[in-house]
């Protein structure tokens, strides 16, 4: 099958047609493999599975400029896969082979197109003592993690009950969400449906966990581990794994030293250096080489749509003083897609802003939202039109960017009904673009806590290199800082005069009716939607 893949010419949603039709393949391999015996394979083989085109594509364009592979180079790695396969009949009839001819013809083959499948082996290398990845797979009557760290490996598997209520479970939470989307915007009924969903979501949250077995899986990983990466696997991808709720025993066992425990934690905070994602193993070997040491340029989009203006509550103002060197910032009626993409009438051609070309760091607070029914229509909404992940895939080029943060809803959400777990959504273009990390969110936030977020990491990232780390101390912070504490926060904050002054007369509100001791974004709600999706640093 993945020898078919590779003579289609026709294109990327023909390559992941064929992933869909044949993925029951892969799981099939990958059952036989751990009746077998052979859990390493069978690890590969669930990492071949997933994110092909989007691994593919970021290893083209690494090694081709353009991001295509010359028809005179795809003529010669189909004349080289021809003459690799009549050198393998050859060998099975030879009494004593001699491998170096087919070894030479797969040397120059993976000079041309080195995308080989990441062996286990290459996936323990990308770890380092107090790193672990949690890798999930889901099949059709179960699901399982696998715990990888540099030096083993632990797989749990769930019974079929569990997979069940799982499916139960996810059906529940999009149909509550959904229904949202679907009434009227600004009405009473939204409303109400969205304090239901926001106020039932730490319980959702609880439940899930349960299901996921998680304190079962952390209880299985070395205490020593204080980073912790999620492979998730299709509908996976669109939950806040890093925001379960696990038990003060398995936050005990991975801070043994401390002296209190807390009586509610979450699974981001067991792990002291933070906790990401990324949508494969293989992508994440991708971006590991990728060095990204400078973060001195901002480009930033403020406010494009008028329902949001001055709603970031100053924090882009606040952020871009960490870019004392060099900075853009497209605000309201300027933030548009013509500024960013600006099309050449001469040469029939669009080339990107040039500051943004040249970014270390992009910082998008608008309007987002995806498209379940047409991924590649998903985007942001700017002043003049929107920009959709089928512009950035086209467009963009970031082959200098750190960190690509979408302060907005939805953007980190995918196509998850796509049974090839090809990983479609805004992350992906973004990635792909040539960024090494993408915060995004898993639905409609909240545009003051959001900026209250935003300012937070950004401060964050001036003491840390670990983006991470910098996003979840953020998260921890905004979860449990009282009305006191935000009014103190407030004092030294980078946040201009006139903002901290409307941002006192705003706590000193809450604090009248609910107390000082009050924590405003304490519900899940406020602040588990963001998630760092990478590289990590």
């Amino acid at each position: 099958m993945e020898y078919l893949r590779g003579e289609i010419a026709s294109g990327d949603e023909s390559k992941r047609k064929q992933a869909e039709e044949w993925n029951r393949l892969y799981v099939r391999m990958i059952e036989t493999c751990l009746a077998l015996g052979f859990t390493h394979q069978a690890i590969e083989y669930s990492d071949r599975s997933k994110t092909r085109n989007l691994v593919e594509l970021l290893a083209t364009r690494h090694l081709y400029p353009k991001g295509k592979i010359p028809e005179n180079q795809r003529q010669k790695l189909q004349q080289l896969r021809r003459e690799i396969d009549v050198e393998k009949r050859r060998l099975t009839t030879d009494s004593q082979p001699d491998y170096t001819q087919i070894n030479q013809l797969r040397q120059r083959y993976n000079e041309l197109y080195p995308l080989a499948p990441i062996s286990f082996e290459q996936i323990q290398a990308l770890l380092d003592d107090n790193t672990a990845i949690i890798k999930w797979y889901i099949y059709y009557d179960c699901f399982s993690a696998t715990i990888i760290t540099h030096d083993n490996d632990i797989r749990w598997q769930s019974s079929q009950l569990d997979w069940e209520n799982l499916q139960k479970w996810l059906n529940n939470y999009l149909q509550t969400y959904i229904a949202i989307k679907q009434t009227e915007p600004e009405s009473a009924e939204q409303q109400e449906l969205q304090n239901h969903w926001r106020n039932r979501l730490d319980s959702r949250l609880k439940n899930l966990a349960q299901i996921l077995h998680i304190d079962d899986i952390l209880a299985q990983i070395p205490s020593t581990i204080n980073q912790l990466i999620f492979i998730p696997h299709r509908y996976l991808h669109i939950l806040p794994l890093h925001s379960l709720p696990v038990s003060p025993e398995i936050w005990q066992h991975f801070n043994p030293e401390s002296g209190s425990t807390p009586s509610h934690p979450y699974l981001l905070d067991c792990f002291n250096s933070g906790v990401r994602y990324a949508p494969s193993c293989k992508l994440l070997q991708e971006l590991q080489p990728q060095q990204r040491p400078k973060f001195e340029r901002l480009f930033a989009i403020q406010t494009p749509t008028e329902d949001l203006y001055e709603k970031d509550l100053g924090a882009v103002t606040a952020i871009k003083k960490q870019f004392t060197d060099s900075f853009c910032i497209l605000k309201q009626s300027q933030a548009q897609k013509s500024e960013i993409l600006r099309i050449d009438a001469s040469t029939n051609t669009v080339n990107l802003h040039e500051q943004l070309l040249t970014s270390h760091s992009a910082f998008f607070f608008c309007h987002g939202y995806f498209n379940f029914d047409a991924p590649l229509d998903s985007g942001l909404k700017l002043a003049d039109e929107d920009l959709t992940l089928a512009d950035i895939i086209e467009h963009f080029d970031l082959k200098t960017c750190r960190l690509v943060t979408l302060s907005a809803c939805e953007t980190g959400l995918i196509d998850f009904t796509n049974t090839s777990d090809e990983y479609i959504g805004l992350p992906n273009g973004f990635l792909l673009a040539g960024s090494t990390n993408v915060v995004s969110s898993l639905w409609a936030v909240s545009s003051v806590a959001t900026a209250f977020l935003m300012v937070k990491f950004y401060q964050e990232l001036q003491q840390q290199t670990n983006i991470a780390l910098a996003l979840n101390t953020a998260q921890r912070w905004l979860r449990d800082t009282t009305v006191q504490g935000f009014q103190t926060w407030l004092g030294n904050s980078p946040l201009d005069r006139v903002w901290r002054r409307e941002l006192r007369k705003y706590f000193d509100r809450i604090q009248a009716q609910q107390g000082a001791s009050t924590k405003p974004f304490e519900q899940p709600y406020y602040w588990a939607a963001f998630c760092t999706i990478g590289k990590g640093e």
